[in-house]
């Protein structure tokens, strides 16, 4: 039975959300976040969740809508709904984007193409390299 988000009472919707965030949180290297998720999504689901951070990416470097559209062909809908969430409080896209980004220069200006240790308390960063690299 499909279950509606908007049918869910508050501690049902905390209690899912909970679960799925410390699941993920929890797993320590990025071939076990790549595996959950491979798991948990369909490769279609995992590219538009690749995409949307690719686009916040590009938000954020003040790329236009129309070099956005021209580059991963999507539509301005999609870009800006990632922009109104650019603009939220919680500014979980550009923590996710910022940490991209240094996790990438980090990897560029390494010797070696193993990626770098980002310690247990960010276990999730590996979720964006993968997407990244799954396009």
């Amino acid at each position: 039975m499909k279950l509606r988000s908007r049918k869910i009472s508050d501690e049902e919707r905390i209690k899912y959300l909970d679960t799925l965030y410390t699941t993920i949180s929890s797993l320590k290297s990025k071939e076990e976040i790549k595996n959950l998720l491979k798991d948990l999504l369909t490769e279609s689901e995992r590219i538009m969740i690749g995409r949307r951070i690719l686009i916040a990416q590009y938000l954020l470097k003040d790329y236009s809508y129309a070099q956005i559209i021209a580059e991963l062909k999507v539509g301005p809908d999609t870009i800006m709904r990632v922009h109104r969430w650019l603009d939220d409080e919680v500014k979980g896209y550009e923590r996710a984007v910022q940490e991209l980004e240094k996790t990438m220069l980090t990897r560029k200006n390494s010797k070696t193409l193993t990626p770098p240790s980002i310690g247990k308390k960010y276990p999730a960063r590996h979720l964006l390299m993968n997407l990244l690299k799954n396009k």
